[in-house]
């Protein structure tokens, strides 16, 4: 499925306990155990780490002590601006691009949204079996792997988390579960022995002169099942993967002395009626909650590391043996429809944006031999995750995965005090790049930070914008409110030069003209005529014919659907690329249908990128 035969594995599994026993009596170090805590939508200003102009509004505490003992990197970067991608990144260790999980809720025929003149690219949902995760990776090297909170990489069975590497999984909402019926006013936790989410009866922050013990929490399942995982596999190195689905969207909470205490401390008041909240700036209690809620999970968690013991190293705590890895899989969302949620200020948009309060998140990264209370203002992207994990825990994969991993070790960063990150050759890291041809005129863009310097292409007018967010050393413009491109004509060739190149390279895909919005484009009347559709239902080929004298068609693929099957109580169902053949005289396509589909199409990008979809048929 990986193309990592038993063979292979037993190879690796036995060099990887030859070193690693050389390792221990050289230098008594142990295999760490590693988590990622992956927090959601949590914007890089929604914490007590990074405040800038204004103090955040939010208490973080647990966050705030875990970067006493840890690195707090001020330029880390999610690898896009919304969550499937970053997600399927950090896993993957894969750009987005090379993926093509370039948004959420993908797999899906390309479709025109009504007064856009661009339809967005075709991108599958998520992660498939050929893609090697980090949980695959640290598996083959005797890891524990558990995944605990949100999945969003993929839903079909074959995309399943325990598909994809982890021995345990736990995929519950927690505490963060909301009945579409309920209102955010009463739906409160309660002491009663029957409320799922019941009130603790141990007391945490915030202490305060109503409650100087502190306060209860609701029952999480997300938290209660990573402790779980934990206690249940400290015996052998362990990784695991909490991703909360906090902060995201619903904005509630069901501990009401904890929001009682963000309307005193905010001063705001409650409505009488459960309405959106429409105060701007990091106003709303509902978030508040959430925010500290999460920063109690993490509490919940590093406390449990500090009071257990590892069995793999006497007189060690866990908390001494454990790499720990803070982040958000991309920047804060600020607004829902009429709901403020929170504010990225001083920097600019937020989620699905690649503008820095899009794509600039918190991270943290604390564990063995780490400098503790450090601050770097390195480049460091999530893609690096994946790399730096290896290097941490000597683990060794097959050669093909490693050279196609997009982020780079950082170890030499974390362990050694270095102040650049470097490739395999010894080259200190230029630039960091996103793609995200996506939505309106300001969201369809790709973006390049290089240095001081910030370059965007937008993907609708074709033009470039160049900010500078910092300046020896210090703060420039990174509120990025003014637009350089014409007075530093160099550097936006150069940037400029470099984005296309990436682009060209990872083969990124780009917006679609939609015909039917270029009426009166002189190329429009050149646009592809498929003149044949023919199915062999016995070699399952297809073959497509096109109308000649019409325009050259640069690029083509089947798209079939396939789905679970029947013995899952949810068929779920995803649209996924299938190759074509192109005639010489690039006039015939032909591309076989696999048994498992239950329909095809084509899809043809015309050299003035406009799309041609042929017709869709269910296959009997």
């Amino acid at each position: 499925m990986k193309n990592n035969n038993t063979f292979i594995t037993l190879i690796l599994l036995v060099l990887f306990s030859v070193n690693y026993g050389n390792s221990q009596k050289k230098d008594q170090l142990i295999k760490p155990n590693v988590i990622i805590f992956y927090a959601d939508d949590l914007g890089w200003q929604d914490v007590e780490l990074n405040d800038l102009d204004e103090p955040c509004a939010w208490d973080t505490p647990n966050i705030a002590a875990l970067a006493k003992d840890a690195i707090n990197f001020t330029n880390g970067y999610s690898p896009a601006p919304t969550c499937a991608p970053s997600r399927s990144a950090l896993l993957s260790g894969l750009h987005p691009a090379k993926t093509g999980i370039t948004n959420v809720s993908g797999g899906g025929i390309p479709k025109a949204r009504r007064n856009e003149k661009y339809m967005s690219p075709y991108y599958p949902e998520g992660l498939m079996p050929e893609h090697f995760t980090i949980a695959e990776a640290l598996k083959m090297n005797g890891y524990r792997t558990g995944h605990v909170g949100k999945w969003h990489a993929g839903a079909l069975q074959i995309q399943e988390s325990t598909n994809q590497g982890f021995d345990f999984a736990h995929e519950s909402r927690g505490v963060h579960q909301r009945s579409r019926k309920s209102d955010r006013l009463h739906s409160f936790a309660t002491n009663d022995a029957n409320d799922p989410f019941r009130l603790s009866e141990e007391k945490y922050f915030p202490f305060t002169k109503e409650n100087p013990n502190g306060i209860s929490y609701p029952i999480d399942a997300v938290t209660e099942n990573a402790l779980e995982f934990i206690q249940n596999n400290k015996e052998e190195p362990f990784f695991l993967y909490l991703a909360h689905w906090m902060v995201h969207y619903p904005i509630h909470t069901r501990n009401r002395a904890l929001l009682d205490y963000y309307v005193d401390k905010l001063g705001v008041e409650l409505p009488e009626e459960d309405t959106e909240w429409t105060k701007e700036g990091q106003n709303n209690p509902y978030f508040g909650a959430m925010v500290t809620t999460l920063d109690w999970s993490l509490g919940r968690v590093i406390d449990l590391l500090k009071k257990t013991d590892d069995p793999r190293n006497p007189g060690k705590k866990l908390y001494e043996t454990t790499y720990i890895i803070f982040s958000s899989d991309n920047g804060g969302a600020e607004t829902r429809r009429a709901e403020v949620m929170s504010d990225n200020a001083p920097l600019d948009k937020g989620k699905k944006y690649s503008e820095e309060g899009g794509i600039r998140v918190p991270m943290l990264i604390s564990g063995p031999n780490i400098p503790k209370g450090k601050t770097k203002d390195v480049l460091i992207n999530q893609l690096d995750y994946y790399p730096t994990i290896l290097n941490l825990t000597n683990s060794k994969i097959p050669a093909e995965y490693r050279s196609d991993l997009d982020g780079l070790d950082v170890s030499g960063v974390l362990l050694h005090n270095e102040n650049e990150v470097k490739d395999n050759n010894g080259n200190p890291r230029e630039d960091l790049w996103w793609h995200y041809p996506y939505g309106d005129d300001v969201k369809n863009q790709s973006a390049i930070r290089s240095g001081d310097y910030k370059l965007y292409k937008n993907f609708n007018s074709g033009n470039y914008v160049l900010h500078r967010l910092y300046k020896d050393g210090k703060r420039y413009d990174l509120e990025e409110k003014y637009d350089i491109s014409k007075k530093e004509p160099e550097i936006t060739k150069e940037l400029a030069s470099k984005l296309e190149k990436y682009l060209e390279d990872y083969d990124a895909k780009l917006p679609y003209k939609v015909p039917s919005k270029f009426k009166n484009d002189e190329d429009a009347a050149a646009i592809p005529v498929i003149v044949n559709d023919a199915f062999n239902a016995k070699s399952r080929k297809v073959s497509i014919q096109l109308e000649k004298g019409k325009s050259n068609v640069i690029e083509s693929y089947a798209l079939v659907k396939i789905s679970d099957s029947k013995k899952v109580r949810k068929v779920k169902s995803t649209y996924i690329k299938v190759p074509v053949e192109v005639g010489s005289n690039k006039l015939e396509y032909t591309f076989t249908v696999p048994k498992e589909a239950k329909e095809y199409g084509i899809i043809l990008i015309d050299e003035n990128r406009f799309i041609v979809k042929g017709e869709f048929h269910k296959v009997k």
